[in-house]
């Protein structure tokens, strides 16, 4: 019996994966999470001996490898251009090690490092790079830098000057500008003739006609239309004449015909009345001709949306007048006066826009509509040529508008006193609530009706303060002066009782404008009455003086001189207002009111030595010495052992060349009150008087009690100097040196005298021991600075100027010698750097003005001058330029103003001023004569 067959479903079939090489680093169980046992995969192959070898992993063939290596040693390229002396040939020092991550790590650490190192050193690296560039560009400066200053100079070229600059002309030789000669090349006759007949043109015909022969090069040349020219003009001429001109309207024509439609139909140009269009256009606008029809085209859909809207009609109209065409806008604003026949702003253009004639004819029209319109009226009696016209137009217009102010005012005007008088007093009856009306009528009445007119005014307008203030100006122009001061306190009461406040700040004002007008109690009753209103006790002084200041400064010397006398009568015995009221009387008062305001003041304040000194200074000046004596008697008994009133008295009497009363003075002084002070001033005035004995014997009398008053050395110093006795000059200086190391002018006093002594290192030494003892010092600073200048040494001079502006960046005399020290198209610059830094200083004023006086610019250097005399008035130098400046370029009243205004501000102080006032062959020397001495001693900038 035969078998039976396998079932197709019972046959297994072999699996896909069976006999297939595992995948790269396959663990068989590792999917699983199997762990912690070992399979022979893990030790070595674990296949049949049937199943497909694996050589992805089989060792490589030696021989192979050894071929390869030989070939690789063959390919290295072992020229010098590929080695380099860190990764020798072909950078293959390190390429057979991997740049791992140790490596990147280290390199960003030391790429750190450096960033670090080199943030270190960049603001030294910038700084160095900054003074480098600067020395470089002082000695090779920019031509933007020269020029510099001329740029900012053209901010101040005006229109005109602009428009006067000449044009830049062609400097190129002839050969550059006619590099070749022109030619003319001559026209066919057939193209001429082809242009003629058919109107049709392909060239510009100004150029035709000069090549058909308006141009020929030679006279008796052959022209291109064939004809022989026998000399410059023939008849042929005409002909060609006449051709250009057919062509050019061929040519017009064409252009006209291109461009007379538009691709919609729409016609843009009109060929036939085109250039009479542009003969009516007037170039009276800048505005583009797009935007000039975009407006009109917005206005009109204003005009059509709402055509009773008055400003549609008048910007309408202005449009048109601003391009010109007047009588459309003229015709506009006729049509709005239809369509707004009650607007009185659409009248008044239409009457502006026509002529004088018709615009009557408009106004009467307009007056029609509103017969109550102020400003159709008062245009109405300004077209009037006449003046009974005029006065017509007012009445009729006050018939139809009687309660009109401006009507009133502006009829008023016309008329003469007496009929003004008669309109104001009906003015008063339709308008009784305006002040200006009543005040009008109140100084046109006698005093007597304007008394009663005023008391009309004040029952009408109870709330008005210019009615009261009127009154009280009415009382004191007709000598009733008791009334005045009734009448102002009658107004605050009255005001504040209708609900007035009453302000401070008004009040005052009209004590000013009152003040202006003549009326000097009627002001001072005012200041009286509210200087104290809203003001609290404790900042009572301080409102005070503040106005008296803001009355000074306007003009009002009376409002002024009440409020100081009101603030005295509060505060009798405050020394510092009655300084403040002197000083105001000696500025802008008279000796007279002076010396009564200064009995008054030693009376309250006897112990205040500026006021007896001001006293007898005002005396003396005023030539009465006896009256002097007696002030400071009486201020010797007021204020006993007093430095500054001796001091006074010695120098009375030694003005007046009392010369034994001052030295016994000071012997008294010396006695009782053995000052330093008082013993310098004996040694002065023994000086001056050339006992230099006794001088000697006073100075050492001092320095054994005052050892540290520095003047007492100078004083000695110089006494030897005069007496040719330098060495113990040097020793007297030295010794006071150690006594006083913080004395500038006594450094300075050694500094020059081994400076004449032709001993420069020594000078200098002794500047820069004086710089180590007072450190940051100007003085000292701008001293050495000079020193090496005038030895001819400006290098050194320059660098010292750097270090001081480093040490003392504000100093104004640094930054005014350093001005100077630039070159010359520098200076401005420097200039304008040293008014940042020091805006107020008087020195950087003063160079700036001698800044202008080099560039001969007289109007800005008086104007200088003015400000830093302003500034700083103490200062003498400033007035001394100022005097020599004005003796150069000024007239005899610029110079005697300059010399008046120096007397007045008696300035003390200044290196040239003080170099004459201080010498002792001028101690008797005035202000005036030390201002003409120390402008004589000066010498113009250069």
């Amino acid at each position: 019996m035969a078998t039976p067959a396998p079932s197709p479903l019972v046959t297994q079939k072999k699996k896909h994966f069976i006999g297939v090489p595992a995948p790269l680093g396959y663990v068989a169980g590792v999917g699983r999470g199997a762990t912690g046992f070992t399979t022979r995969s893990d030790i070595g192959p674990a296949r049949d001996a049937s199943d497909v070898p694996d050589d992805r992993h089989a060792p490589p063939n030696k021989r192979k490898k050894m071929q390869k290596d030989e070939e690789e040693e063959d390919d290295e390229d072992l020229n010098d251009s590929n080695y380099d002396e860190f990764a020798g040939y072909g950078g293959s020092l390190f390429s057979k090690d991997p740049y791992d991550k140790d490596d990147e790590e280290a390199d960003q650490i030391y790429e750190a490092i450096d960033k670090r190192m080199d943030e270190k050193r960049k603001e030294y690296r910038e700084i160095k790079l900054k003074v480098e560039l600067e020395r470089y560009r002082q000695e090779r400066p920019k031509i933007q830098m020269q020029f510099s200053d001329l740029k900012r100079d053209l901010a101040d070229v005006s229109e005109e000057q602009w428009k006067n600059i000449p044009e830049v002309g062609d400097s190129r030789n002839k050969k550059q500008r006619n590099p070749r000669p022109e030619k003319y090349t001559p026209v066919p006759d057939s193209l001429l003739a082809k242009a003629g007949i058919s109107g049709e043109s392909s060239h510009d015909p100004l150029q035709q006609g000069f090549s058909a022969g308006l141009m020929t090069p030679y006279p008796g040349s052959m022209s291109p239309g064939g004809i022989m020219t026998p000399g410059w003009a023939t008849s042929s001429v005409d002909l060609d004449l006449r051709k250009i001109g057919q062509a050019r309207n061929a040519l017009m024509d064409i252009k006209l015909n291109q461009v007379s439609d538009s691709v919609s139909g729409q016609t843009v140009i009109d060929p036939k009345g085109y250039l009479t269009d542009l003969q009516s256009m007037i170039p009276m606008h800048g505005a583009d001709i797009s935007d000039i029809k975009k407006a009109r085209l917005l206005l009109k859909s204003v005009r059509e949306t709402n055509p009773n809207h008055p400003p549609a009609w008048i910007a309408s109209a202005r449009l048109e007048e601003v391009t010109g065409k007047l009588q459309t806008a003229r015709n506009l604003i006729m049509k709005g006066c239809e369509m707004c026949p009650k607007s009185e702003d659409v009248w008044l253009e239409a009457a502006r826009l026509q002529p004088a004639d018709l615009a009557k004819a408009v106004i009467s029209q307009a007056l029609r509509h509103i017969p109550m319109s102020v400003r159709s009226w008062i245009k109405a009696a300004d077209l009037e040529t006449e003046l009974k016209a005029k006065k017509k137009v007012f009445k009729k217009a006050l018939g139809h508008i009687p309660n009109s102010v401006r009507l009133w005012k502006a009829a008023v005007e016309l008329e003469d006193a007496e009929d003004a008088r008669i309109l104001l007093s009906r003015a008063v009856e339709c308008c009784p609530t305006n002040t200006d009306l009543w005040l009008a009528l109140a100084r046109l009445e006698t005093y007597e009706n304007a008394r009663k007119v005023l008391n009309k005014a004040r029952e009408n307008i109870p709330t008005d303060r210019l009615i009261w203030i009127t009154a009280a100006k009415l009382e004191e122009a007709n000598g009733n002066s008791r009334m005045v001061e009734k009448i102002v306190d009658r107004a605050v009461t009255s005001l504040r009782a209708n609900g007035v406040e009453i302000n401070r700040e008004l009040w005052l004002n009209d004590a000013v404008e009152c003040e202006k007008a003549g009326s000097v109690l009627t002001c001072q009753a005012i200041v009286r009455t509210v200087i104290g209103i809203g003001v609290e006790d404790e900042d009572q002084k301080h409102a005070w003086m503040e106005d008296a200041d803001g009355c000074a400064t306007q003009g009002a010397y009376e409002c002024a001189r009440a409020i100081y006398a009101h603030a005295l009568s509060m505060f009798p015995s405050k020394k510092s207002i009655w300084l403040r009221a002197a000083y105001f009387e000696k500025n802008h008062g008279t000796r007279e009111t002076l010396e009564a305001i200064l009995q008054r003041a030693v009376a309250h304040c006897p112990k205040a030595e500026v006021l007896w000194l001001m006293g007898a200074k005002s005396k003396w000046l005023a030539g009465d010495v006896p009256a002097a004596r007696s002030i400071l008697s009486l201020a010797f008994q007021a204020n006993p052992n007093s430095e500054e009133i001796w001091l006074a008295a010695v120098k009375l009497e030694s003005e007046n060349n009392e010369f034994e009363r001052a030295r016994r003075l000071l012997a008294k002084a010396r006695a009782s009150a053995p000052t330093a002070r008082v013993i310098m001033k004996s040694v002065r005035l023994e000086w001056a008087l050339g006992d230099l004995k006794k001088a000697n014997t006073l100075i050492d009398e001092g320095i054994k009690q005052y050892p540290d008053f520095a003047k007492l050395w100078m004083m000695r110093g110089q006494i030897l100097e005069q007496e040719n006795r330098f060495s113990e000059a040097r020793d007297v200086y030295n010794q006071g040196i150690k006594k006083c190391p913080n004395s500038i002018p006594l450094w300075m006093l050694l500094s020059q005298l081994e400076e004449r002594n032709g001993a420069l290192i020594k000078a200098r030494s002794v500047l820069e021991k004086a710089r180590l003892k007072n450190p940051k010092n100007p003085q000292l600073l701008l001293e050495s600075i000079r020193v090496e200048l005038r030895g001819g040494l400006k290098d050194i001079a320059l660098t010292l100027m750097a270090k001081a502006m480093q040490e003392c960046p504000n100093s104004g005399i640094l930054w005014a010698e350093a001005i100077f020290l630039e070159p010359r198209p520098q200076r401005k610059t420097k200039s304008v750097d040293a008014l940042k830094r020091c805006e107020h200083d008087p020195h950087v004023l003063l160079a700036v003005s001698k800044l202008f006086w080099t560039e001969r610019k007289t109007n800005k250097a008086r104007e200088w001058f003015n400000k830093t005399v302003k500034i700083d008035p103490d200062l003498g130098d400033a007035w001394a330029y100022y005097y020599k400046f004005e003796l150069i370029h000024g007239t005899e009243e610029q110079q005697e103003d300059v010399k008046k205004r120096c007397v007045h501000a008696e300035p003390r102080h200044g290196e040239n001023w003080c170099k004459v006032s201080k010498n002792v062959l001028n101690w008797r020397k005035r202000t005036e004569q030390i201002l003409v001495m120390a402008a004589s001693s000066l010498s113009i900038p250069t």
